[in-house]
């Protein structure tokens, strides 16, 4: 009786399960928590779902931030971070894709035919082109990509509305401080105080593709249970119903 006693006061109670902290690309808000609900109705612990820039996060990364599972907007910050072993390679899957489409305030008569050296400069009539910071964010490095091959960079290069990421770049559309921005389609079907405008080609930009990986740091079994689930034909679906291509 002692020795059951005894053993059961040395023994750790049996931890609970905690959700994932996932930290993810900001565009992605919607379609995660989505996601998010649907595994949580299975039983499971919620994630924990932090968004940001793919920038942003990617270095929280680097700085030994604790999480489970990084979700980018771009390539480029996954690669960022498998150069420094802080991924485990084998998880990386590229799994969602976008398009980038031009977007004003739900009442503007704005409508743009995308094509190399189209007036945007003009269409801004003295106001600013709100783009997510495009030295650093994936959404504002495809659109500067793009503006660049279409040859309409150098003209609005000097009339940037600089936003910390792609939703805050929406935000400024949504609420009258920029009559043009540029973001994702995803984006702008979220946000009803926006319209499209104009839909700029995949072809002048980099592939637009949402890479998925575990954390090298992570220890929590339901990391690797939600990353998963997110690549089922179920997980799958959630994102396509908000928009996204899936691979």
């Amino acid at each position: 009786m002692c020795l059951l006693l005894l053993t059961a006061l040395v023994t750790p109670a049996h931890a609970e399960p905690r959700g994932p902290l996932v930290l993810a690309a900001s565009s992605l808000q919607e379609a995660l928590s989505a996601a998010a609900e649907s595994w949580a109705k299975k039983g499971h612990p919620k994630p924990v779902l932090s968004f940001a820039a793919s920038s942003a996060l990617a270095r929280q990364i680097a700085a030994k931030a604790p999480a489970d599972l990084f979700f980018s907007a771009d390539q480029e910050w996954m690669d960022y971070l498998a150069a420094r072993n802080l991924i485990v390679s084998a998880t990386r899957t590229d799994l969602l894709t976008n398009r980038l489409v031009i977007v004003a305030p739900v009442k503007s008569r704005a409508s743009l035919l995308v094509r190399p050296g189209f007036p945007l400069a003009a269409a801004l009539g003295g106001g600013r082109l709100a783009l997510a910071d495009p030295d650093a964010v994936p959404a504002g490095r495809y659109a500067k990509d793009a503006l660049t091959r279409l040859k309409v960079w150098p003209s609005v290069e000097g009339s940037l509305a600089r936003a910390e990421n792609v939703r805050a770049a929406l935000a400024l559309v949504a609420r009258g401080a920029a009559p043009l921005g540029i973001v994702y389609a995803t984006d702008a079907a979220a946000e009803g105080s926006v319209r499209v405008v104009g839909w700029i080609p995949a072809n002048v930009h980099a592939p637009i593709v949402y890479p998925l990986a575990r954390l090298t740091a992570s220890s929590n079994p339901e990391g690797e249970a939600f990353r998963r689930f997110l690549l089922s034909a179920e997980g799958k679906g959630i994102f396509r119903r908000y928009g996204f291509g899936t691979r």
